[in-house]
């Protein structure tokens, strides 16, 4: 079993997100093992880029920040590369297509593998282009994360049979960000998902509350947490990692 697949091993998995070199890379490492001493049962690690198409303006707001502080893809390594001799919880990349081809694909899961990573998700990859990556990545044992959103329909079979390490279920339509109210039919999205493979299923895009994290855990195997992660670190700077601990914490113990 790797190390994505116990995340979601006998609990419902928490999924936070961050984006590196926001505030800073010393706040960043400090923020992301408070992150697992916390509850997280993954963490999703952005790196950061200039247009990224699938973040609302909070997650925007990180990635500006942390381009104007120097932070680098290489940085990301060196950082996820301390973080994962401190910690077990298995960590994963989120950036866009065109951070892995300027890198080049086989140098960049070179380096993730080496830095601890187990998977990483690519929102503005199309399904129809993910094997360009995924049989590199299968070289390095990294599993590229598949994203199901409500618009799937008939494409949810081809996805989810596919799929690797756990699904993405994006809740709504739009952008990433704190939502109110999530108006999508998730259980239904989520049973057709599940009668097609047994990947984990993990919803993202809006949850931000204890209640909304206990509602859909309930609903797939976990629940991804990034705009309201993000905020407190915008809110608090280097006086973020104690409040980010206390928040998954609380949101941990919703689902359980």
């Amino acid at each position: 079993m790797n190390k994505i697949a116990k995340a979601f091993s006998g609990k419902k998995a928490f999924i936070g997100f961050v984006t590196a070199g926001d505030p800073d890379m010393e706040t960043s490492r400090q923020i992301i093992l408070k992150m697992a001493e916390g509850g997280c049962d993954l963490i999703e690690i952005g790196i950061p880029f200039s247009d990224p198409i699938a973040e609302g303006v909070v997650i925007q707001g990180a990635n500006i920040r942390s381009l104007a502080n120097g932070t680098t893809t290489d940085k990301v390594f060196e950082l996820t590369k301390e973080i994962s001799k401190e910690t077990d919880v298995p960590l994963v990349y989120m950036t866009y297509l065109n951070v892995l081809f300027k890198y080049g694909y086989d140098r960049f899961l070179s380096r993730a593998v080496e830095s601890g990573i187990s998977g990483v998700i690519i929102p503005d990859m199309p399904f129809e282009e993910k094997h360009e990556l995924s049989d590199v990545a299968e070289k390095y044992g990294i599993d590229v994360i598949s994203l199901i959103a409500p618009t799937s329909d008939e494409r949810i079979k081809m996805i989810a049979e596919d799929a690797q390490g756990f699904i993405y279920e994006v809740s709504s339509l739009g952008v990433t960000g704190v939502r109110n109210e999530i108006k999508t039919d998730l259980e239904s999205i989520t049973a057709a998902i599940k009668a097609v493979t047994d990947t984990p299923v993990a919803i993202g895009f809006g949850i931000s509350t204890p209640e909304q994290a206990k509602k859909y855990s309930r609903v797939a195997d976990g629940v991804i947490v990034g705009s309201a992660i993000v905020r407190l670190v915008e809110k608090y700077g280097k006086n973020a990692p104690e409040q980010v601990y206390k928040y998954v914490k609380e949101m941990k113990l919703a689902m359980e």
